[in-house]
């Protein structure tokens, strides 16, 4: 299966999952990186994917996920925070792109989410907009304390699925096209030892999700 048969949401998703097997497996394709890939894109883009992920250095999304150019509209914060630019760009992967499927992207070890758990307990919050990043992932630490989910990993999952419900709730037209059947967000969590992206959260895609152990 190649992108231009990743029409639904749950073939977008079946085929980015293939493309981490085989990264984590160590047998890369590296599809969709010549010259005549650039080329064919040079006047339309048709990704199949919209990639909401984290900024950190080591979730190049096309890397972990075996893809190429034109394959994934990627949009990355900090802890993969939200505002309405980014809302807006998801919107445009949707709509005016035709993505049939959105991923929210988080990591193991994510600075923020310590950041959050740092300044939670420690009542210091970080210095100029890195405190806004902090203060826009308080919110899923206190929902996972507050369920009893105390461990790292487990709170980890916790603003993974946050992200995925607030951006359905923020998002209006997103939310539609979900009820419709037309797309799916779904959230990930990337391993940064093996590279694995396990799923944590699903809205319309019909998976379950595997939580933290």
């Amino acid at each position: 299966m190649n992108e231009i048969q990743a029409a639904t949401p749950r073939q977008a998703f079946e085929l980015l999952m293939a493309g981490n097997q085989r990264f984590v497996a160590g047998t890369p394709e590296h599809p969709n990186q010549d010259a005549a890939r650039r080329t064919e894109l040079a006047a339309s883009q048709r990704p199949f994917t919209v990639l909401f992920g984290c900024s950190d250095s080591r979730l190049a999304a096309e890397i972990i996920f075996d893809r190429g150019l034109g394959d994934l509209f990627v949009v990355r914060t900090a802890g993969q925070v939200m505002g309405p630019e980014v809302i807006g760009s998801i919107e445009y992967g949707v709509d005016i792109l035709n993505c049939p499927l959105v991923v929210v992207l988080g990591h193991e070890a994510c600075g923020a989410v310590g950041a959050a758990c740092a300044a939670l307990e420690d009542g210091v919050a970080p210095a100029g907009y890195v405190r806004d990043v902090v203060e826009r992932v308080t919110p899923s630490v206190l929902s996972a304390r507050a369920a009893g989910r105390v461990k790292s990993e487990e709170i980890l999952d916790e603003h993974i699925r946050h992200t995925v419900d607030l951006l359905l709730d923020r998002s209006r037209l997103l939310a539609e096209k979900v009820a419709a059947g037309q797309a799916a967000v779904v959230g990930l969590c990337y391993g940064l030892a093996d590279g694995t992206a396990r799923l944590v959260a699903t809205r319309g895609l019909g998976v379950p999700a595997v939580t933290a152990p």
